[in-house]
């Protein structure tokens, strides 16, 4: 993070690859492929989940940023549920890193891993910190 990133605008970059992944997935689960091993497809499944890898690595930690550079109410309860949420990253960036190992991506892996609890979770703690983060933005 470079110093004139406001650290709110990094974990709100960090949400949206991670949604943004989450909707592509879903479209690209309805499309049916059997195994897509790099077309254009392929290669975008592939793009969607390195971000959202690279943002579930982060978006623990640049939270806990955020919540320490403001004047939050309730940043004792924000800071223990971003344990939480650092512990749901990992466990679903392990699924999605999991798909990422594979040589080809079917629509049903994809349709498998938007069904993972893991995945869903941490999304749900997104919307979570996102709502208890936007007063902090409010002037």
């Amino acid at each position: 993070m470079t110093d004139d990133t406001d650290p709110g605008d990094l974990v709100q970059r960090h949400i949206d690859a991670i949604e943004e992944a989450y909707e592509f997935m879903l479209a690209y689960a309805a499309q049916g492929r059997q195994i897509d091993s790099g077309g254009s497809a392929g290669s975008s499944i592939r793009a969607f989940l390195e971000r959202a890898d690279e943002a579930l690595e982060n978006v623990a930690a640049d939270t806990k940023t955020a919540i320490e550079g403001g004047t939050l109410k309730g940043a004792q309860a924000l800071n223990d549920f971003v344990e939480i949420l650092e512990g749901d990253s990992k466990r679903a960036q392990a699924t999605i890193r999991l798909v990422l190992a594979l040589p080809g991506i079917s629509s049903q892996m994809i349709d498998n891993l938007n069904a993972s609890i893991h995945l869903r979770t941490v999304l749900t703690d997104l919307f979570l910190i996102d709502e208890a983060l936007k007063p902090s933005k409010q002037p």
